[in-house]
Parts: C-alpha cells; structure tokens; sequence
C-alpha cells in the first residue's frame, strides 16, 4: 500500500520530524564548527603554524572520542528512560560545553570542552531517527528520516557563514545559544508508543543493555556492519575536508583553501544527498541499493580529487560539493541501523552507531597522520580512502534489506 501525496506531507512535516530536524540542525552547527574555525582559533591562542595540524588532530580526536562515550551513555539511556529525555539532556550538555568553548584561553582547555560537547552531541541523532521511525509509517519513515537529516546537515552551511562574520569565540556561544532556544521547542515532544509498550514490560524484556549485542554472533554481525557501512562517510569529512588545505596544498592547487569554505559545499551537497537517498531508496524500494549506489559514485569522485594536480580552488569546491552528493547516504545509513533491531535495543543502536562512525575517526586521522611522514599526505589519504570504501561496501553487501520492515519487534 502507497501513501498519498497528502498522507505523506502531512507525516513528514509533523511535530517529532519538525522539532529532530531542528536539533539536528543546531547539532550539525557544532559537530562541524572545530574544523571551520580550527586554524583561527589554534592561531589565536598561540599555536605556531606547523603544529596546526597535529594540534588540530588531537582535538578533533577528544571531540570524536566524546561521541564514542556519549554515543553508549545515551544510547542506553534512550532504550532505559526514554528517546525524548535523551533529547533534553544531550542538547543542554553540548549547548553549555560550546557556550564555555567561546570563553577560553587555552589549548587545553579547549581540548577538554571539545571531549564534553562530544559526549552531549552523541545523543541528538540517534534519539532523533529512533523516534522517527517509531512514530511514522514504514512507508515514510525513510523519507521523514532525510528531511531530519537534509535540515540537520544544512546547519554545517549556517557555521561556515557565522565563521566569516564573527570570530571563533562569537561562533562557538551562538550555537550554544541556538542549543537552549531549541530546549523550548522539546517540550511538547511525545514519546514513541512503541517504547512504552515494552516499557510496561519492564519485568520481562531486557531494555537498553549493551551487552546483548555482544553475546549472540548474529546480532553481533547486524551491528558491525550497520558501523562499517558509514566509515567512508566521515573519512570524507574527516580527511578530505576537514585537512582539504594540507592535501590540496600538496596537490598543486593554484589558489588558496580553506576548511570553511570546504565543508560549506560539501555540506550543500550532503543536503542534496540525504533528501534525495531518502527519495531514491524509496523509488528503488531498496535501502541497500541506494546505499551501494551513493557509496560508489563517493568513492569514485574521491578518486578524481586524489588524483588531480594543479586545481584551482574553484575546482576543488566543486569536487566538495559533488562528493558531499555521494556521501548524502547518512540518513539511510541512520534509518537502517534502526530498522536492523527491535524496540528494546533500538536507541541503543541507533545512537551508538553513528557515534562509532564518527568515533572511526580517531582511527583514520590516526592512520594517515602516522602514514604521512612515510608516503607523504595525499598518498596517506589515498591509502586510508581506500581501505574506508572497502570496508563499507563490504558490510553494505551483508547487510539484511530493510525496506518497509515492520519495526514493532523486540531483541530476546
């Protein structure tokens, strides 16, 4: 059975999509703001030029590192008291971490603001999709899942904006701003039905405990792979974009690059992307095909850029725009890691595995700072790129199709 147009605007624009779409959006502001303004802020407070990136590294690793803390808490948290308290308690923490982040004074500080704000940002998508999925139809959860995200990542577009005009303290305290104003907007949010049904069953189902897709093989492999399937995905924000003026620099390009200017049109085309995988898996009636598809096209444009020499920025940009298009699957990836899982696991899931993803990086700026002294930093970031896809198309192949599943099942 199909929706109508109506049904379908009418489920997609509803409270619970509307209010996911706008944290997200205020999330998104502050996950990408550190690699906006990482080099104005670092210069600022005295870090010399050839330590920019190593310094750069290793607070982009204790922001990530937070979201892989924050990624279990939360999770836990949303299968054990609720998706929507979640909601509340994440965007007060990284709303009052970003505020603070505005009024320091030194790198250390900040390192340690970073990893606190990391924690509180594990916890906004995750609850989000989750509580999307459970309320809509499953013939329109996935688009209502793309328009959450199409909003979301369009707050990258509003950070690089606010970066040109503001300095890097201004930036950090409007976020953190916008965070509270949004805390307004959460209190006429409902809980999923789903949740408390099996909340009523307290006694006997098992709520929220992480463990449980440790002790059995198959669920184990569910998890894994929903994770590997989003690797490439933050390689691309995380190498690509995040270091484009130490790659692009070494690549001959002719004009100057800045990471702000970078993730602006990367995240034009992640908006473009998730609203039209979302459209696309449902055209193809496939979340598998449409993921194997955008994953393709990313790699390939990859290719291009790593292989390019003698660019003009104007080119790059438009690279970053066309590769943010092919890495626009976050949404699906998302929306299948909560379809994989009953109602008992499914924050957990849904929360954790982007936080892991985004945590893989620590791993792959890890690799290609290691690798770079060897083989220099666009064959570092080559290696590292490839070795992502692989694994990502790999899991994407093992995944189960979930197109349509019927969500009101529990994990035993």
């Amino acid at each position: 059975m199909t929706l109508s147009r109506q049904s379908m605007k009418r489920d997609i624009l509803n409270l619970t999509v509307v209010v996911s779409a706008l944290g997200y959006f205020v999330d998104i502001y502050d996950l990408v703001l550190f690699s906006i303004v990482r080099v104005s802020s670092l210069k600022s407070l005295g870090v010399p030029d050839d330590q920019l990136l190593n310094v750069g590294v290793r607070l982009l690793n204790m922001q990530m590192t937070g979201m892989l803390i924050g990624g279990v808490v939360w999770g836990i948290l949303g299968d054990k008291l609720g998706r929507v308290s979640v909601l509340f308690g994440s965007i007060l923490m990284y709303s009052l971490a970003n505020i603070a982040n505005g009024l320091i004074t030194d790198v250390d500080s900040y390192a340690w603001l970073r990893l606190i704000a990391g924690i509180g940002l594990a916890g906004e998508l995750g609850a989000a999709i989750t509580l999307v999925a459970e309320t809509l139809p499953k013939e329109s959860r996935g688009i209502g899942a793309s328009v959450v995200a199409a909003v979301g990542v369009s707050g990258a577009l509003l950070a690089a904006m606010i970066s040109k005009y503001f300095s890097w303290q201004s930036s950090y305290i409007i976020g953190g701003v916008m965070g509270l104003l949004l805390l307004i907007l959460r209190v006429k949010m409902l809980e999923s039905g789903m949740f408390h049904k099996v909340k009523e069953q307290s006694g006997i189902i098992r709520r929220g405990d992480f463990m449980m897709l440790f002790s059995n093989l198959q669920r184990f492999g569910r998890y894994l792979d929903c994770i590997l399937v989003g690797i490439p995905l933050w390689f691309v924000v995380g190498i690509i974009v995040t270091f484009s003026p130490e790659i692009c620099r070494e690549l001959g390009a002719t004009g100057p690059v800045s990471a702000g200017d970078a993730i602006f049109w990367c995240y034009a085309g992640l908006v473009i992307g998730d609203i039209g995988s979302g459209f696309f898996s449902q055209w193809l009636k496939s979340r598998k095909r449409a993921l194997w598809y955008f994953q393709v096209s990313s790699a390939l444009l990859v290719g291009v850029f790593l292989f390019s020499r003698g660019f003009s920025s104007s080119y790059y940009l438009a690279l970053c725009f066309f590769i943010g298009i092919g890495v626009g699957y976050w949404a699906i990836f998302v929306t299948v890691a909560a379809e994989q899982f009953g109602t008992n696991l499914r924050a957990t899931v849904t929360t954790t595995v982007p936080n892991f993803v985004r945590g893989s990086v620590v791993l792959t700026t890890t690799a290609f700072t290691f690798l770079k002294p060897y083989i220099g930093t666009v064959q570092s970031a080559m290696t590292v790129g490839m070795v992502s896809f692989t694994i990502g198309l790999f899991a994407i192949r093992r995944l189960e199709e979930s197109f349509s599943k019927d969500l009101n099942f529990i994990e035993h």
